[in-house]
């Protein structure tokens, strides 16, 4: 999700913070209060910034999480998700996108239009 959407959300964001911890992730790192804040990545020659909405790990593998909800800035999303995707590949991690009900859709037309769409939704 992008940065304007992170106080309207974060009840969604939360439950998909439990929805890791039960699935056994571990050092769990979150845009959100009460968690560090994981690494932001800067674009050069402006001020946006890039931070993963979740980061964790499991048996020894670091894993990117991204919430993926309806935006009003879908080329922001599109350019966040590209730039994660990206680094993951060459850092060997894992790049995931978790999504709730109603959200399903636009998710997945979003997915299509950047040539992602090999990637597994995480349905919460």
């Amino acid at each position: 999700m992008i940065y304007t959407d992170k106080e309207k959300y974060s009840d969604i964001l939360v439950d998909s913070i439990a929805y890791l911890e039960n699935r056994g992730y571990e050092n769990i790192k979150a845009d959100i209060e009460g968690y560090e804040t994981p690494k932001s990545y800067l674009k050069r020659g402006s001020d946006i910034a890039v931070t993963p909405d979740i980061v964790a790990t499991k048996e020894g593998r670091k894993h990117v999480f991204d919430v993926s909800l309806k935006s009003e800035k879908p080329k922001l999303l599109k350019s966040k998700w590209l730039f994660l995707n990206t680094l993951s590949n060459l850092k060997s991690y894992r790049f995931k996108l978790i999504t709730t009900r109603g959200h399903y859709k636009f998710t997945n037309e979003m997915l299509e239009a950047i040539n992602l769409s090999d990637k597994n939704l995480i349905k919460i």
